[in-house]
């Protein structure tokens, strides 16, 4: 069997590719302007301000960009290494190894109702989980938030007799199929929309229906995978390198714990509850905007409520059950943090970190030991945090050769005299393209809304059926492309090889790409709100 190239190998690979381009492609800039969009400033390119530039290749720089993509993604590799030793603190107390196996005696039961065993209890666990993270894609555009949650659903997955891929697909996947098909995500829809002077998150009607089609696909796809690979696991491409979580759910299994409540974790119950309750009093009222309408609702009350009744129950069954309420607590605010405050990654990370501390705390480790385990979550996620790092460093060769304007200005160039549906597929295929090497969602649209919007003007397309074109092409080659840090963290967290994950998910990527050019034709031919 050929052996497939490390992932380190393959990224680096790209980098001296991107360099090699930076000699055959003229360099070339536009001019940019900066505006204020929703109260934020934004680089938007200067209409017909494309110049050729001096050539600059790149040579040493292809190791020079290695330390400059640690310091561009460095917010997102501290992200990582923090939620790696969170969880390995938190994994030590055997607590979602005890959820999960709790999880699946109780909904496996359902299988005595003949309802439930011809509809498959396994699959309405999949289906119900992945429409979750979809909606929080579509809603609030969660990305970076999905690497946490592997660490959950890989075991599960591996639980229910499935693999890796198959919880790895259950959040990341479906939060990105919802990212791409989105209805209300401000750091893509919010965004193109403002550049291109449309009345935010209008279009929501059929962008609604566009995510339920996508969402749906993705769902049918994972489960007749999931399927296939439970009736016959050999056929996973990942069978072997799942022995690490196997091993990790049959340790489970053979050595139950043993469910206790000590002291200090009463402590911390009654110290948790204090502080939620404060910030209950503190702030009553959260202002969440959705579709741009602002609603005030009591978030912070309820989350504070429910953790004083569920933590006490959950405390007196057993220690383990209060560090998962812990940790759908922190889930909880996550959610609160980023609707309603604004968080960004730093405070995610905060979150997590604190996470880590109290579940040690209330494991009655001590401050070594919970600095240990840190450690030691770090190092055992330190190979997924570094290739993030490295997949930048192709932006960085693209950018500093000044080759990226000359790619645009040639692709939009290209639009002029084609009729409108060739027109749209081409913006689409570009904006596609140019996602494999510009995974930034913010910073495509910033670059190409402005040109877009006006070309659409020109060959009379609705300019929302530009923002969908953007939307598509930004979203589904996220799952594909080495330059996304979060799919890197993301398989480099479940241990799946890049090019095993890119010869698995190529095909379905490319069937999505499909399906989004055939929702954008109807934009075209019939009249639907906002477009």
């Amino acid at each position: 069997m050929k052996k497939i190239p490390h992932t380190f190998t393959i990224v680096f690979a790209l980098i001296a590719l991107a360099a090699v381009l930076t000699w055959v492609v003229p360099a070339g800039e536009f001019m940019r302007d900066t505006v204020m969009v929703d109260g934020k400033p934004r680089e938007v390119v200067r209409n017909d301000s494309f110049q050729y530039v001096e050539h600059s290749p790149q040579t040493w720089q292809v190791f020079s960009s290695l330390f400059n993509g640690f310091v561009d993604k460095a917010d997102i590799i501290v992200f990582i290494l923090i939620v790696g030793g969170a969880f390995w603190i938190l994994n030590n107390s055997h607590a979602i190894d005890v959820g999960v196996m709790a999880f699946l005696r109780r909904v496996l039961k359902l299988n005595r109702y003949r309802f439930f065993q011809r509809l498959g209890v396994e699959n309405i666990i999949i289906t119900l989980i992945m429409i979750m993270f979809s909606l929080f894609g579509a809603v609030f555009g969660m990305s970076e938030e999905t690497i946490a949650f592997v660490v959950i659903f890989v075991p599960l997955a591996i639980s229910m007799g499935y693999d890796s891929i198959v919880g790895v697909c259950m959040c990341y996947m479906a939060a990105h199929i919802g990212f791409a098909g989105a209805m209300l995500n401000p750091f893509t829809i919010g965004i193109a929309q403002g550049i291109a002077e449309l009345p935010p998150f209008s279009g929501l009607e059929y962008r609604f229906v566009c995510w339920v089609i996508l969402t749906a696909i993705g769902i049918a796809f994972v489960l007749w995978y999931a399927n296939r690979i439970k009736a016959k696991p050999d056929r996973s491409p990942v069978h072997k390198l799942d022995d690490y979580w196997r091993a990790r759910v049959q340790e489970q299994e053979e050595n139950p714990v043993t469910y206790h409540s000590p002291k200090v974790a009463w402590v911390m119950y009654g110290l948790l509850s204090a502080v939620m309750i404060f910030c209950a009093v503190w702030m009553p009222f959260t202002t969440v905007v959705i579709g741009g309408r602002a609603m005030s609702l009591v978030l912070l009350p309820v989350l504070a409520g429910l953790f004083v009744v569920t933590g006490f129950f959950m405390l007196r069954k057993s220690v383990h059950f209060f560090i998962l309420d812990i940790m759908l607590f922190t889930i909880g605010y996550l959610v609160v943090g980023v609707l309603g405050y604004g968080w960004g990654i730093m405070e995610i990370s905060a979150l997590f970190l604190a996470m880590g501390i109290c579940s040690g705390v209330a494991d009655s480790q001590g401050a070594d030991d919970i600095a240990k385990l840190f450690l030691a979550g770090c190092k055992d996620i330190l190979s997924a945090a570094l290739v993030v790092g490295l997949a930048s460093g192709i932006i960085f060769i693209l950018r500093d050769g000044k080759v990226i304007d000359t790619i645009l200005y040639a692709l939009t160039q290209s639009l002029s005299g084609t009729g409108e549906v060739v027109s749209v597929g081409v913006m689409y295929a570009f904006q596609t393209m140019l996602n494999l090497i510009m995974p930034s969602g913010t910073a495509k649209a910033a670059l190409t809304m402005p040109i877009m919007a006006q070309f659409a003007d020109l060959i009379h397309v609705s300019r929302q059926t530009t923002v969908l074109a953007f939307q598509f092409g930004d979203g589904f080659t996220n799952m594909l492309t080495p330059t996304s840090g979060v799919l890197i963290a993301c398989i480099g967290v479940a241990k799946i090889p890049y090019a095993t994950w890119l010869k698995w998910v190529w095909k379905f990527i490319l069937a999505l790409i499909v399906v989004g050019f055939l929702l954008m034709l109807p934009t075209l031919f019939f009249s639907f709100p906002g477009f």
